[in-house]
């Protein structure tokens, strides 16, 4: 061996070894843990996929556990008492966002789900306020999903009875509404540069979800400058920020300040009102990152809360039943729904709200950090933690829900058949962090669902026992799945469904 080899390994080796002397120095100041490896940390064990894990680590450790990504230690938070104390009794300790690599890389300091500070504050607040807001433009939200609900109908219609993979249809309608939203208009099912960018948008979410997304989470200053498919993902979502330029250049040459028409324009006459100290807020990159963020964030979780919702209307059709009578007695067929009748039907409210607390699409709520060192249910916490909290473990915590691990439309309903909501139902986080999206996707998923099983009863391509709830929701965390279904307008439901099962797993 020659000495420049000799020398090279000596320092690989102390590196190391002060590697990992720093790390179990740190170790004994976080709460208890799987022990890490050097340098990998727990990302060999699995612990770094905590919907998974985070039971067994529970159990053992208690419902405060730390574990280790790559050099990098998160503390886990469990259980719905735990998390309301952290994030809505302590929110001003715990509202700090944690490093999220691949989102920042994206958005480069911009937008709501990376940022801290006043230029969080402020997107954010203004984001709420204008999804919130009816006036945006001639057509309210509601108006808004129900001209897109009317669209997917039809595309519905056009199958013909035959089986089809609605996952692919409802992310066209869920995205068409952030378009009508964010721009104002919509595009055709079929448009190619739509289909495109809707095909982007998946292939980051299996990104984020595959172990190549893990180790960049891990190690984000070596792989962004690694070769590698990671690379392209990032290059193609230049395309799509490229067309977000377009519609606030076009936006921009045809304002009209008395009357705006979408998210755009509100933002862009924002931009007229405000001084310049808050330029860095209401910036042309600022709206454009926002948008793409929202264009990125919006359509995946929702779009995929439906998907799960139609393959619940499949398993269980006397749940189907008894919706469409519902339906049909509050709402009729002559109009679609709107949000205002989910008062009058509380059996589909609670349907709904059961979907998402037993789909459980983000289990992991997204980190977030301490900014001074905490002492926490009696932990020491040092200051720069990150903190990741576990919301699949209050959606399924034994302690606020009478059947956590089955699908239970009564957790949502009083002794007199009434909706009531559960504390614990919190899918959308809970604090200052709390999804700003939350409301307009609550709405998306009442009003597509009803008006599907309005005009169609759904049926499995073959006998629904043929799938479960549970697995499926488990594979489709991790790398999405297809299930084919059959749609027949109502007084056709009757037919028989023939063919074999169609369920794969989706391509990557």
């Amino acid at each position: 061996m020659d000495t420049f080899t000799l020398a090279l390994s000596l320092f690989i080796l102390i590196s190391l070894l002060f590697s990992t002397l720093k790390m179990y120095k740190k170790r004994l100041c976080l709460p208890p843990g799987p022990t890490p490896l050097p340098l990998v940390g727990n990302l060999l064990q699995g612990s770094t996929i905590l919907y998974d894990t985070y039971g067994k680590f529970t159990e053992q450790y208690g419902p405060i556990f730390t574990v280790w990504n790559g050099t990098s230690p998160a503390v886990a938070l469990c259980g719905y008492d735990v998390l309301k104390e952290a994030l809505v009794n302590y929110a001003k300790l715990f509202s700090y966002r944690g490093s999220i690599p691949i989102s920042e890389r994206l958005m480069n300091g911009c937008g709501i789900v990376t940022t801290n500070g006043e230029l969080w504050q402020q997107t954010r607040r203004f984001a709420v306020a204008s999804l919130r807001n009816s006036g945006l433009g001639t057509r309210t939200i509601d108006q808004r999903i129900q001209e897109e609900a009317s669209h997917l109908i039809q595309a519905v219609k056009d199958i013909n009875g035959q089986a089809f993979n609605p996952q692919t249809l409802l992310g066209r309608a869920v995205n068409n509404v952030i378009n009508l939203t964010m721009f104002g208009k919509r595009w055709d099912y079929k448009d190619k540069q739509f289909l495109s960018f809707l095909k982007i948008i998946d292939n980051l979410f299996l990104f984020l979800r595959s172990p190549l997304g893990v180790i960049y989470a891990s190690f984000p200053m070596l792989m962004k400058y690694l070769p590698g498919p990671h690379q392209k993902k990032f290059h193609d979502t230049e395309a799509v920020k490229s067309l977000i330029k377009e519609q606030i250049v076009s936006h921009m040459e045809t304002l009209d300040v008395e009357s705006p028409r979408d998210f755009i324009d509100c933002f862009l006459i924002q931009m007229k009102k405000v001084n310049l100290l808050q330029g860095n807020v209401f910036s042309i990159e600022n709206l454009m990152l926002t948008m793409f963020e929202l264009f990125i964030v919006g359509t995946e979780t929702t779009a995929n809360t439906l998907y799960f919702s139609l393959l619940v209307m499949i398993k269980y059709p006397q749940i189907q039943d008894r919706i469409q009578q519902e339906i049909d007695i509050v709402i009729g067929t002559d109009r679609l729904p709107k949000l205002a009748d989910r008062i009058e039907m509380p059996y589909t409210n609670a349907v709904m709200h059961e979907i998402m607390r037993f789909v459980d699409i983000v289990p992991m709520g997204l980190p977030h950090q301490i900014m001074e060192d905490i002492t926490f249910r009696g932990f020491n916490i040092p200051k720069g933690t990150t903190i990741i909290p576990m919301l699949a473990s209050a959606l399924s915590d034994p302690a606020h829900w009478e059947k956590p691990d089955e699908f239970y439309p009564g957790h949502f309903l009083d002794k007199n058949g009434q909706f009531c909501i559960n504390d614990a139902f919190i899918p959308f986080s809970a604090g200052k962090r709390i999804c700003p999206g939350e409301a307009f996707a609550r709405t998306e998923i009442f009003l597509f669902v009803t008006s599907l099983l309005q005009n169609f009863t759904l049926r499995a391509v073959n006998h629904p026992d043929t799938f479960n709830l549970n697995t499926l929701r488990r594979t489709f965390r991790k790398q999405g799945l297809l299930y084919n279904l059959k749609a027949f307008p109502r007084g056709r439901a009757n037919e028989r469904c023939s063919g074999e099962s169609n369920v794969t797993k989706k391509e990557v």
